[in-house]
């Protein structure tokens, strides 16, 4: 049983709106028929093992006991999710799909953690080959199970990072684990916050030394009038002595600034336990406190943002006698509760039978080996922390208001946004004044198990306090996502959208196949579409809004990095890419992209225009519904506009197209599209296109009809804003127009756009193709430009995706004569910059050279640095480039031109 091929989908996927892993499974058949001549028997050894099994799929086991089929691949789906379930990661999916091969499955599966999901799989195809293997004797598998946890428990977020976590998810903020440890980002973008267990962004370093420093913290606690004991610092034992009997006895001995009870002794009552006490303190700490010993129970009080909002009482780590078990058989007895762990891992710590342990033991005249009569209490910590094996006991609800204010006031005083106060009393329902309790320490950043999961009482929601103190009713978490994708435009309209809203004042966070772009400045280059570029976003502490465009390949391997988006857009859907990553139609792409559509919770916009987009509605749980038409007399589009729904349509006029919006019943003229620089005066309808989805998706996000039209009018095709995106160069006498387009539709929208330019010279092509593009794919960029052009050149890419160096080329001249192009005009130059400087030698004044390529800044810089062989252009008369924009000279004026500009002045 081979695991041949692993996908972990970090968001929302083609398979599911929520992280999966995926395992593709080779199963031989000999492993397949033995599991299933054991049938149920499986269960039942897997139970044996993994008890959680049989509740966790207790329906699906049920009727594989009813004689359903018995699946191997659903097999290892359940058996992972369960050992997750065992190391406490919560997930509800599992299922297998077969393929065409009978021998190969797909498994698919929840997770949280991506190696501890990864693990789990490799685990439940151990432990089934394990059974396969044994046929009906019983493997060891308890023994995978028990590494599997301690694996998982090595990765996994302790109690507290848990509860914190548990408690944002609860409250729709998104979180973000930055390191192994329990470092974790909760919000995004500006908003963000950071929180390493009970320690936050807002925590004061200052406060946390302060905490830390026992000695200068009491005295600040004693200045402010609080209820502290006498204390001092010490060096060595001898002043340690001294100390001890100018305060009076009993004492307690521990580290300046030692943490979980590490080094404390308590009870101190004779000048001969001070050495060893301070021994032992020494060795955990920089120095050593010697303070008086309060008498009470040790109770913990916790204050979130000034209020109290959980108290326990802890008590040290114990067995009870029962009169028949040694306290050796009571300590394991006590282990057994899944409540209790290693260290920190679980809401109680496992007791431990270890010198400290055997010192009281001692004390008392016992063994492990002794036998306590029934109901003592035998204590093996003199200390009551939860990390000793202590438990405790919730007090929220009695503790006396004196003692709350008391602990508010304390954590006010050190400066702490989350502190804990040790306090020390014989009846918290009592005040201090009255018992005489008192403080024995400050923690800065403490542990929130005992309130999570008290021993007895109330369960506190202590995390939920946290996340409310950072996030308080009505402030951001997130920051507004608008998400875009299509097979083409995407990048303009995302560059588009990011410039009105840079525009409107906001810092955005940009993805697209070029790179990573934050306030308009590239963090990182390339192909930035999947869910690492997402995330690199979203973390980004600086952004406010976030443009994410997402292509299909990110989507198909990894998910999502982000689980909703507040505005999606599916632009189109046409034939690219297909045959590659398991997408062979257009049916199978627009499922890829209809992921965008069903993560929308806000307003999603979609292409009226395209069959498949436009079937994306039914299955978008958006609030609003934006169609975005070039037909004013669409028909759905209308009823939907009479509706009150919002619409994008492109209206034609006398004077020209104008976009205009509609929305609750009123027309709104957004703008004449020879105004916006990207469209070359309306020409380009695909730019034209994309500008209606940039200017609805900024409309969905709030931005007004000013701050929408300045970002069209300022956002333009040159290099710079645009790289490689229809890049128009008229400064050698003819144009050269720079385009990326490497599909059919792409190429095209910019033969449509050269059509209604209409150049006046010869009209050259320099066509290429993706070498991992399909031979069909060839044609159909071939039957695109042919017939359209003069001359024709056929380069390849630089990249030749396992092709030959003249393969591509060849295949489109051979697409190129099919569809009637004479062969004379086609000319084969391999190299693209060989082919961009034949094109650009071959033009004329008045020609115009549509270049397709691969390296757009190699392409651009050889654009521009070219030198003509007719010498540089002579300027176009001032009158003929007023009568080319559409101005009429008056009768009687002529037109002059000097350092002040253009002046109409009457003829002399």
């Amino acid at each position: 049983m081979n695991i041949e091929s692993t996908s972990v989908y970090v968001g929302p996927n083609v398979h599911a709106n929520q992280p999966l892993v995926r395992l593709g499974l080779d199963v031989k058949p000999a492993y397949a028929e033995a599991l299933e001549r054991q049938g149920v028997k499986v269960l039942d050894q897997l139970a044996g093992a993994l008890p959680g099994l049989a509740r966790d799929q207790a329906d699906w086991i049920a009727a594989l006991r009813d004689g359903a089929p018995l699946s191997v691949g659903d097999l290892v789906a359940r058996l992972a999710l369960a050992l997750q379930h065992a190391a406490g990661v919560d997930g509800a999916l599992a299922w297998s799909s077969p393929t065409d091969d009978p021998d190969f499955v797909e498994v698919f599966y929840s997770y949280d953690n991506e190696d501890i999901g990864l693990e789990a799989g490799e685990v439940a195809c151990d432990m089934l080959a394990a059974i396969a293997r044994a046929e009906g004797d019983a493997p060891a598998l308890a023994e995978d199970v028990e590494d599997f946890l301690t694996y998982a428990d090595k990765r996994s977020l302790g109690p507290s990072a848990m509860e914190l976590v548990r408690a944002a998810r609860a409250r729709d903020i998104p979180v973000y684990r930055l390191n192994d440890a329990s470092l974790i980002q909760v919000g995004q973008g500006k908003y963000q916050q950071r929180i390493e267990a009970a320690l936050t962004s807002k925590t004061p370093h200052i406060a946390v030394e302060i905490a830390s420093d026992k000695n200068l913290c009491n005295q600040i606690l004693t200045d402010l009038g609080l209820p502290v004991p006498k204390q001092r610092l010490v060096y060595d034992a001898d002043e340690a002595l001294s100390a001890a009997d100018r305060i009076g006895y009993p004492v307690v001995i521990k580290p300046l600034d030692g943490n979980h009870g590490r080094g404390v002794t308590v009870n101190i009552t004779s000048p001969e336990g001070v050495a060893p006490a301070f021994d032992i303190a020494d060795a955990e700490g920089s120095a050593v406190v010697v303070e008086t010993m309060l008498q009470g129970d040790d109770h913990r009080l916790l204050v979130v943002d000034g209020k109290l909002v959980a108290a326990a009482r802890r008590v040290p780590g114990h067995v009870r006698g029962d009169g028949r078990h040694s306290i050796a058989e009571l300590v394991g007895i006590v282990n057994q509760d899944p409540r209790r762990g290693v260290g920190h891992e679980n809401v109680l710590t496992r007791l431990e039978l270890d010198e400290q342990a055997l010192r009281l033991l001692d004390e008392r005249g016992y063994t492990p080996d002794s036998t306590p009569p029934e109901g003592e209490e035998v204590y093996l910590r003199k200390t009551a922390n939860i990390s000793t094996g202590g438990t405790a006991v919730d007090c929220t609800d009695t503790i006396h208001p004196d003692n709350r204010l008391m602990a508010e006031r304390a954590i006010r005083a050190i400066g702490l946004d989350v502190g804990a106060v040790d306090f020390l009393t014989t009846d918290i329902t009592r005040s201090y004044r009255e018992t005489g309790g008192g403080i024995c320490e400050i923690n800065a950043g403490p542990g929130l198990r005992m309130h999570i999961a008290p021993s007895e009482g109330t369960p506190r929601d202590v995390g939920g306090a946290i996340m409310d103190m950072l996030f308080p009713q009505g402030s951001q978490a997130r920051v507004p996502i608008a998400a875009l994708t299509g097979t083409n435009g995407k990048t303009t309209c995302s560059r588009m959208l990011a410039h009105i809203l840079k525009m409107a004042g906001h810092v955005v966070g940009q993805t697209s196949t070029d790179a990573v772009m934050i306030d308009g400045n590239v963090t990182v280059k390339g192909d930035m579409t999947g869910p690492v570029s997402a995330r690199m976003v979203l973390r980004d502490p600086t952004v406010d809004i976030a443009v994410l465009e997402t292509a299909r390949g990110g989507i198909v391997r990894s998910g999502l990095g982000y689980n909703f988006c507040d505005v999606g857009a599916v632009l189109n859907v046409t034939s690219d890419h297909l045959g590659l990553g398991g997408v062979d139609t257009l049916d199978g792409l627009a499922k890829v992209k209809q992921v965008i559509a069903q993560i929308t919770r806000g307003t999603v916009v979609l292409n009226a225009d395209d069959e498949h987009t436009l079937k994306m509605a039914a299955v978008s749980p958006a609030q609003r519904i934006m169609y975005v038409t070039r037909n004013p007399e669409h028909e759905l589009v209308r009823e939907h506009i009479r509706l009150g729904q919002p619409a994008m349509v492109l209206e034609q006029g006398l004077n020209g197209d104008q976009i205009v919006i509609y929305d609750k019943g009123l027309q709104l003229p957004l703008i004449w599209t020879h105004l916006i620089p990207a469209t070359l005066e309306g020409k380009a309808l695909h730019n034209v296109e994309n500008a209606m989805f940039a200017a609805g998706m900024a409309y969905a996000l709030g931005k007004t009809l000013d701050q929408i039209r300045s970002g069209l009018r300022t956002f333009d095709n040159t290099f710079f804003q645009s790289p490689g995106r229809m890049n128009v160069f008229d400064e050698h006498g003819f144009r050269v127009i720079l385009d990326y387009g490497h599909n059919e539709a792409a190429v095209g929208a910019m033969v449509d756009l050269v059509d209604r330019l209409k150049p006046r010279g010869q009209r050259i092509v320099c066509v290429t193709c993706p070498g991992d593009r399909r031979d069909e794919d060839v044609t159909a960029i071939a039957r695109k430009v042919a017939g359209h052009f003069d001359s024709y050149i056929c380069h390849r890419d630089d990249n030749l995706r396992n092709r030959a160096p003249d393969e591509m080329p060849r295949l489109m001249r051979a697409a190129l004569i099919a569809e009637g192009v004479d062969p004379a005009a086609i000319t084969i130059i391999e190299e693209e910059e060989l082919a961009l400087g034949a094109a650009l030698d071959r033009a004329g004044r008045d020609d115009l050279i549509l270049f397709f390529c691969e390296n757009i800044t190699r392409s651009w810089k050889q654009i521009i640095h070219f030198t003509p062989a007719f010498g540089a252009p002579e300027p176009e008369p001032v009158s003929s480039r007023l009568a080319a924009s559409g101005f009429d000279v008056p009768a009687g004026y002529v037109v002059s031109a000097d350092a002040r500009g253009v002046l109409i002045v009457p003829q002399a």
